[in-house]
């Protein structure tokens, strides 16, 4: 086209010239870089300035949280933690059994992880309202990993002690997590995620609730649905019609006070004190009527006394180890995702703000203590944390007094829970898992996202016909999947002028928005890496064809400028700036010149570094679209392409 070497002014009639950052040590950078990617919320930011003896204070506080709120603690917040700890813990007793149960552990050990835990994340946690203790999908989870490798009736001794171990390393990698600031790990399971493997493990979990329904003895250690209804209707003559009766009566019972709670939300009491009044009722009818005789099973014995230490119980040297291991890393991140999603739920409704990194270390601590005193895993669920909202806590002290609950359980009250009906126990998790099953949000995600509904659905289909570790992997591969074709496939769009103004959008957003004769403006919404740079020069190497071919068909003036907003491209790396130059090659040799708008800083510094700057000439990068667009124009109406003279009186009336 003949107008590379114009140039033009620095300042004056098309604005300031874009600057190249000043250049700053490698050192520097890095530490810059490091610090915004582990400490985004400058925790060190409050031991500034201060004496040493207050920043020990703030170190024990930051890592000690209750040292903070325990000076300030009232009388009237006790009221309301007293009431809600023995609240949740009425809700706390009959699921801990139950949950157990589904982890094929002694149910005592669900009453342990409701002692030890809830007192160390009342120390550690920074969360007012999460209530600790066991959940159904990591016992699930538990109970299909480590009984893919040791039976539980078979060998129970050690799938125990592999319980406790997958514990302790559940624990570790969740307070290693914390510690290195690593929590966003755990991001990469999405809201989709989560909503789609929730309801799929609740799924799975009901259908395996249906053998303690009808009473069955023998049923699959199978997790997938096909495996759980075949085992079900192959035992039909097995079927237990009191069981069945007993069972369907509680589970209406639970869901009716459910109900009616959601109605009423003030009687919220009713719903949390359901399982535990389903647990006595239970007991006295199993009691009174010797329903144990008649195919009725029961929990049987279950031993007095606190925790028992568990830190010889550790297998460190088992063949078993690797299980443990990847039972406790998948466990433990789950487990952490549903602890923090719930915790920052409920804070956003009271308005404070909670670490997620002291939460990581919290729950690793806990779990840590929990593995060396007879405990399995334990998180903050959400029907239990949504009960001691409701119950109005004020503080973890809540935990607290359900904890003092717990240990005066295991200490007088175990003999009470011999004639507990298993049946009773199965309407309990089942009642809890349903309201895990949130089609309200797989139907938003759908009107909202159907990559997002796609991604739910995989996990939700890959839990119920695969396994809990099938379903987890797929959903995640989904989201990693979306996450690489976003960055490999970046959005480009043409960009019009709004008339009567000097803004440029999106001519498919904005009609109304008009092409500017002889230039075309393209936007990239997006970082330029290794993985899209060959699909941005094919990209716009066919926006230029398609712009062309309708300018031919038009009759309008031939295409002689091609801006590229570069706003949204908050980073290159060299394959990216290897692109910008074939773009560059490939539009001198169809007389089309390459014009930069508005990059960024990080971009600008890459691009002095590369020498691209000189390639592409200082003069062709503006601030902004409308200076590129104002000069590209008055180039177009100061000479005729391929003019020597025309362009040498157009850059003399530059310059």
């Amino acid at each position: 086209m003949g107008n590379g070497d114009v140039v033009f002014p620095t300042t004056g009639e098309f604005g300031h010239r874009v600057k190249v950052p000043p250049p700053q040590p490698f050192f520097k950078s890095l530490k810059t870089s490091f610090k915004e990617t582990f400490f985004p919320d400058d925790p060190l930011r409050q031991f500034k300035n201060k004496t040493a003896s207050k920043k020990l204070v703030l170190g024990l506080q930051h890592f000690l949280p209750i040292l903070e709120w325990a000076p300030r603690y009232t009388f009237s917040f006790f009221k309301a933690d007293l009431v809600a700890g023995i609240t949740i813990a009425s809700l706390a007793i009959p699921q801990g059994i139950s949950y157990a149960k589904l982890a094929n552990l002694p149910p005592i050990l669900g009453l342990y992880s409701s002692f030890v835990p809830p007192l160390v994340y009342a120390m550690m946690g920074s969360s007012r309202d999460l209530a600790v203790g066991t959940v159904a999908v990591a016992s699930l989870l538990m109970a299909s990993m480590l009984g893919k490798e040791v039976s539980a009736t078979e060998n129970p001794t050690l799938y125990l002690h592999l319980a406790f171990t997958a514990t302790f390393f559940a624990g570790v990698f969740q307070a290693a997590l914390g510690l290195l600031r690593l929590g966003f790990i755990v991001d990469f399971l999405s809201h989709a995620t989560i909503v789609g493997f929730m309801a799929g493990a609740a799924t799975v979990v009901c259908l395996q609730q249906l053998k303690g329904i009808l009473g069955l003895e023998h049923f699959t250690t199978s997790t997938d649905a096909v495996s759980v209804m075949r085992s079900i209707f192959t035992q039909i003559h097995q079927w237990k019609w009191e069981s069945i009766v007993l069972g369907c009566c509680f589970l209406f019972y639970l869901l009716l006070t459910r109900f009616f709670s959601k109605r009423r939300p003030k009687l919220f009491w009713i719903a949390a004190a359901a399982p535990l009044t389903s647990v006595v009722l239970g007991s006295l009818l199993v009691y009174l009527t010797h329903a144990e005789r008649h195919g009725i099973q029961v929990i049987g014995h279950l031993k007095k006394g606190l925790n028992p230490p568990s830190v010889t119980h550790l297998i460190f040297g088992s063949p078993y180890l690797t299980t443990a291991i990847k039972t406790g890393i998948i466990t433990g991140i789950i487990a952490l995702a549903e602890g923090i999603a719930v915790g920052r739920s409920f804070a956003m409704f009271k308005n404070y703000h909670i670490d997620g990194n002291k939460e990581m270390i919290a729950f690793g601590m806990m779990n840590i203590a929990g593995s060396c005193t007879s405990c399995y895993l334990t998180t903050g669920p959400f029907s239990r944390s949504a009960v001691n909202f409701n119950a109005g806590c004020k503080t973890a002290v809540s935990n607290i007094v359900m904890a003092m609950a717990v240990m005066v359980t295991l200490l007088l009250l175990t003999p009470l829970f011999h004639y507990t009906p298993l049946v009773v126990l199965s309407s309990i998790i089942i009642a809890a898992m349903l309201g895990l099953i949130d089609y309200e949000a797989a139907i938003h995600l759908w009107q909202v996202d159907k990559v997002d509904f796609c991604v739910c659905m995989g996990a939700y289909l890959g839990v119920v016909f695969g396994s809990v570790e099938i379903g987890l992997v797929i959903a995640v591969a989904i989201s990693l999947l979306r996450v690489l074709l976003f960055v490999a496939r970046p959005r480009t769009c043409a960009l019009g002028n709004i008339p009567d103004s000097m803004i440029y959008r999106s001519v498919d957003q904005y009609p109304v928005a008009h092409h500017i004769p002889g230039i075309l403006i393209l936007q990239i919404e997006a970082p330029i890496y290794f993985a899209n740079s060959n699909y941005l020069r094919e990209r716009i190497s066919r926006w230029i064809n398609e712009e062309e071919d309708q300018l031919k068909s038009s009759g309008e003036t031939s295409l002689q400028y091609l801006i590229l907003d570069m706003s949204a491209v908050g980073s290159i790396d060299t394959s990216g700036i290897s692109m910008l130059e074939e773009v560059m090659k490939i539009l001198e040799r169809r007389a089309i010149k390459l014009i930069l708008a508005n990059p960024r800083s990080d971009v600008m510094k890459k691009l002095d570094r590369s020498k691209f700057i000189e390639l592409l000439g200082q003069d062709w990068i503006f601030l902004t679209i409308g200076k590129a667009v104002e000069a590209c124009n008055f180039m177009l109406h100061s000479y005729k392409p391929g003019s020597a003279m025309a362009e040498t009186d157009a850059r003399d009336n530059i310059v």
